[in-house]
Parts: structure tokens; C-alpha cells; sequence
């Protein structure tokens, strides 16, 4: 089905008539999302004020003083989602030692009093170190919601309560920027479902696991990747499938691409990560989005030279060859000018313009003074050369070899790429899916429940000993378990005393601070080539609580195995399959395909 920008749950509701399904015969509706990447990405989200300590309160303007481009010095940040007449300085002030400065009742009902003046959606409060004291935060958030009763308030603390301010602050600000529309949206596509008979939906969260709508529209901020995650957790149950552990995932679609990371048959979960130049630190499936996917706009820059993307032309107008009035050439009028789609079959009950695409392409060639050909290719390999940078970024800089993985390809546009990005990193396999076009939902599917938890710590860890460790774990477990869980997983954040940055490094009851500095240091040599003879710290312990996901079985291929030697071109049910030259494909039992280097 074509997307539908303007209202996503009537493309929902849409698919679900499509399949024919009954009511009755649905149990669960699991639902990926990208409309908090949407709203950060067009900055429609709501009306904030942020309430910060006075002298703290210019965080989201200066940043981390680093640049957006390091040798553009016209490159600029993203404004902040908070400009700076919208924040509210709060004369208060926490240190880790403790609170200095009181807050007073009259100060938080002055701060009250502006922030009503302000005329707030929603009220975000993010104090210094409140990570560790949260008195404030709450004390001011009583005084708020007195003074602005339906307003909703968000404390840093109970977003986030780990240490940097300026990353909790950007986490907390992101999750009232997202929420009311957030919370709007998973309401109307709940009744929308509702009124078909069918159940209210469960949502992917960016840490790869489900969450009850009700749940989900309070934790917008952990929706972020909500859909690129669903691909990744696909990706695995079919790479354990196939008898393989580790992989680089791809999931190429209309207007980007979302390059993975699947380690022992697991998806890589980091704690955060920036989305739409936005710092979001809460755990996240890995994944590196790049705006190169069938949609993207190929044009000429001030200087002669081609370049595709970051503009898409979307599902509405769409491809030149879609015929919805698109005008300007795609990547997907690219391949279709070189012969790579067929018109007949393409799904989605989309009939396919050769000629008006290749008539695109001819323009653009023209203007350039190359073939037609030719350019359509160049077109084919700036996306490549974007998507390839992707991938080296989610492996080579965690020390993985690209070449030791296999490539999962995945998404309407993944297998017709998966070559050309193989060659570029060195890679000798690839697995295209079975269901390559809809694998991220079946990643959905078979999604767990899942729901974090963390705690700031601050110790060092030859200062931790089994039963202090062991009890924060289980003080951690029960805020975050719940009736369906069945697994819990913890991770310490730890690092060298004086670095600037963690690595989450897997513990449970049982360690003790030196089990943990054991592996934090076996750790940081894998990932950065050496150790410290320093003291290792503690920072943060986190742990996720999972139920059982759903066993996904593939059916063994009824049509008789066959093998086809490249250059081919191979139709498949929801997405096209290119074998270049000096590669072979063969089908696989379980389906989908496996495409090796000769």
C-alpha cells in the first residue's frame, strides 16, 4: 500500500482491508512508526517551555560547542527544539554533593506563574544533577500542574536519570516536543481500529520491543526509531534461520536507507543516539539513517556536479514513473530507465511510466552532457556510495570487520542495491530475505514486550561489592518487570576514570565491581585497540525486561530450488533482486535467497 502522510493511521487501516482479514480472526495489531522521526525531522511538534536552572538554561543553544561540519564553517545545527525565549531560568541549584541552592515555594510558583505566561502544550523541567537529587524537578513540577492543570509535565529525572545535562536535557525536551502529537495520533488510530473491530495496537519501540499504545503515548521519545527497529529484529530471526550469526543489515526505502547491526543472532541495542540532529539517550537498536532511498531527488549543484538526495519527492508525488506528478528524476526512476523494474509486476497497485522515467532521466543527462545511461547509473551509485559510508559507520567504528558479516538486504529497494554495497565493503555474502519487502513487519510481529529501567551510580568499581551490586539489580528489575516478562537483561555503563564517554558492558546479580572491570576492559581493547592503567567507574545501570517473542517458522520453498549466475535481474514478490556480474544467487529452503561472491 502507498503511504498516507497527511493521516498514517488511515494507511494503517487501509493495509488491514487489504488483507482480507476479519476482525475476529485478529489477536494483535503491532505497529511500527516513524512519526516522532517525522515530527523532529519537519519540527511540527509541540509548543514547549523548558524550565532549567539560571545560569544552566542556554544548554540546548550551546550544545556541545561541537561543529555541524568539520571543514564547513557555514554548516549550522539544527535550531533547537526550545528556542531561548521559551526557557524559564529557575533559581535553584544541585551539585553531586548536594543541593546548595534551595528551591523556595515562591520561586517555584514565579517559575509557575512565566511558564503559564508562555502558553505552554506541554511543560518540560530539567534541573542540574537531578539525575542523582530529583527533589526539584518534582517539587516544581507540583507547582506547574497546580498553576496549569491539563498541562502536561515532563521531569528529566524520570526520562533519563543519568548524568550530562546537556544529553537529558535534549532527551527530556525531545519527549515533550513529541508527546501531545504522539499521544493524539496513537489515540485516533486506536479508535480508527476500534471501530473496524480490531484490537488496539502494540508499538515498536526504538529498543527493538513492544509497548501497549496507552504506554507508548507516554514514552514518545522511545518511538524515535520506532520503524527502522522492527527491520533489524526481522533481520535476525531470519539470520538465525539460515545458520548465521552475524550480519550488516540494509533496509532501503522510498526516502532513506537504515543501515544495521546484528551480533550473535541478536540485534545491537546502544543506549542513544542522535535523530534529526536531536540527542536522544535512550536505548536504541542501532541504526544509521541515510536520506538515499528510491524517492531521492537526483540534481546539479552550483557547480556542475551530480548529487542525490537529501530532498525525496515521497510517497506523494512520488517517482516520475509513478505517475502521481512527480517531474524531478529518482533512484527509482534510475533503475526503472535502466531496465531493473518490471511495470507488470511492481505491487502495491502501482503501474510503472518506463517511458515518462526514462524521459526524466534524458533531461538531467542532457543538462550534464552524458548518456542517458551513464547518468542513471551515476545516480545508482551516489546512493551506493551514501548507503556504503552508513554501513562502515554502524561496524567499522565498533571494531567489526564488514567482511566477516554477511549483508541482510532487505525493504522494496535493498536487494536491488545489496550487490554494488557488498563490492564497496568487501563483503562475500548476502541473505535477501524471505518477504524482503515487508520484513520489518514481521520484525513486528515477533517483537517482545519490552520496557528499560536505570539508575545513576557514580561508584568506582573497586568499590562495588556483590550484594551493594546485586541489590540495585534487583531494585532495577522490579521497576521495570512486568506480568509478561520473562528475561531480564543488565548492562553497567562503565568507563576509565576521566574519559568522556561509556560502554555498556553486560552484568548481573551475582558480579561484583572487579567481574565488571574485567570485562569493561576486554571491551574497550576489542573496540578501541588498547586499555588504560587507569581506575574504572560505574556510571549508570540499566536493565530491560522482555516477554517471550513470537517463534516465527519459514515454510520450505515450494518451487524447486534454482541457482542463477549473475548479471540477472530476478522479480520477486514484494521487491526486485539484482545479481551483478561475478555473483551467484541461490534460493534458499526456508526462502529468500542467498547471493555469494564467485
Amino acid at each position: 500500500m502507498l503511504s498516507t502522510p497527511a493521516d498514517q493511521s488511515e494507511g494503517v487501516a487501509a493495509s488491514l482491508a487489504a488483507l482480507g482479514a476479519k476482525p475476529r480472526d485478529v489477536r494483535r495489531v503491532a505497529h511500527g512508526t516513524t512519526v516522532v522521526t517525522n515530527l523532529l525531522l519537519e519540527r511540527r511538534g509541540a509548543r514547549v517551555v523548558l524550565c532549567a536552572t539560571s545560569g544552566a538554561s542556554d544548554l540546548l543553544e550551546l550544545r556541545r560547542q561541537e561543529r555541524a561540519a568539520l571543514y564547513d564553517l557555514s554548516a549550522d545545527h539544527p535550531p533547537p527544539l526550545v528556542e531561548a525565549s521559551r526557557v524559564v531560568p529557575v533559581l535553584e541549584r544541585c551539585t553531586p554533593a548536594g543541593i546548595t541552592v534551595p528551591l523556595t515555594p515562591a520561586e517555584a510558583a514565579r517559575v509557575a506563574d512565566a511558564v503559564a505566561a508562555l502558553d505552554p502544550e506541554i511543560v518540560v523541567v530539567s534541573l542540574l544533577h537531578s539525575y542523582d537529587h530529583s527533589a526539584h524537578e518534582r517539587m516544581l513540577a507540583e507547582a506547574i500542574s497546580k498553576r496549569l492543570p491539563g498541562v502536561a509535565v515532563v521531569q528529566s529525572a524520570e526520562v533519563l536519570p543519568e548524568i550530562r545535562e546537556y544529553e537529558r536535557t535534549t532527551t527530556a525536551v525531545a519527549e515533550g516536543y513529541a508527546r501531545p502529537r504522539v499521544s493524539l495520533y496513537l489515540q485516533h488510530l486506536s479508535e480508527r481500529l476500534a471501530s473496524g473491530g480490531y484490537p488496539a495496537p502494540d508499538v515498536m519501540t526504538s529498543g527493538g520491543g513492544m509497548r501497549t499504545a496507552a504506554e507508548a503515548s507516554s514514552a514518545a521519545a522511545s518511538l524515535a526509531l520506532s520503524g527502522p527497529a522492527g527491520g533489524v529484529v526481522g533481520s535476525a530471526a531470519v539470520l538465525r534461520a539460515a545458520g548465521l550469526k552475524d550480519a550488516l543489515t540494509i533496509d532501503i526505502g522510498g526516502t532513506s536507507a537504515d543501515a544495521g547491526l546484528v551480533l550473535d543472532g541478536e540485534p545491537l541495542v546502544e543506549p542513544g543516539g542522535s535523530v534529526a540532529g536531536v540527542p536522544i539517550a535512550l536505548p536504541r537498536v542501532l541504526v544509521e539513517t541515510v536520506s538515499a532511498g528510491g524517492g531521492s531527488i537526483a540534481w546539479i549543484d552550483d557547480g556542475g556536479a551530480l548529487r542525490v538526495g537529501p530532498r525525496s519527492a515521497g510517497a506523494v508525488p512520488g517517482p516520475v514513473a509513478f505517475g502521481r506528478g512527480g517531474t524531478l528524476p529518482t533512484v527509482t526512476d534510475a533503475h526503472i530507465a535502466l531496465g531493473r523494474l518490471d511495470a507488470a509486476r511492481l505491487s502495491g497497485g502501482v503501474t510503472l511510466d518506463a517511458a515518462a522515467a526514462k524521459r526524466a532521466i534524458a533531461a538531467l543527462a542532457e543538462k550534464l552532457g552524458a548518456t542517458p545511461d551513464r547518468t542513471a547509473e551515476a545516480i545508482i551509485a551516489i546512493a551506493d556510495a551514501a548507503m556504503a559510508r552508513a554501513l562502515r559507520r554502524v561496524s567499522v567504528e565498533r571494531g567489526i570487520d564488514p567482511r566477516s558479516c554477511a549483508l541482510v538486504a532487505f525493504g522494496g529497494g535493498g536487494p536491488l542495491h545489496a550487490c554494488a554495497l557488498a563490492d564497496l565493503l568487501g563483503m562475500r555474502a548476502i541473505l535477501v530475505p524471505p518477504h524482503a519487502g515487508v520484513l520489518s513487519a514481521l520484525g513486528l510481529a515477533i517483537a517482545p514486550e519490552r520496557r528499560d529501567a536505570a539508575s545513576s551510580v557514580m561508584r568506582a568499581a573497586d568499590a562495588i561489592d556483590q550484594g551493594w551490586f546485586g541489590a540495585r539489580l534487583d531494585a532495577l528489575a522490579k521497576r521495570a518487570a512486568n506480568a509478561s516478562a520473562q528475561r531480564l537483561v543488565w548492562h553497567a555503563r562503565v568507563r576509565y576514570a576521566g574519559q568522556g564517554h561509556e560502554l555498556d558492558i553486560s552484568c548481573a546479580p551475582g558480579d561484583d565491581g572487579a567481574v565488571v572491570a574485567k570485562r569493561f576492559a576486554a571491551a574497550h581493547a576489542t573496540r578501541y585497540g588498547f586499555t588504560l592503567e587507569r581506575p574504572v567507574e560505574v556510571v549508570a545501570l540499566r536493565v530491560a525486561a522482555t516477554g517471550d517473542g513470537v517463534e516465527v517458522r519459514f515454510n520450505a520453498a515450494k518451487a524447486s530450488l534454482k541457482k542463477v549466475a549473475g548479471p540477472h535481474v530476478e522479480t520477486l514478490a514484494d521487491a526486485t533482486m539484482v545479481v551483478a556480474a561475478g555473483w551467484t544467487a541461490r534460493a534458499l529452503d526456508i526462502g529468500g535467497w542467498m547471493v555469494e561472491r564467485e
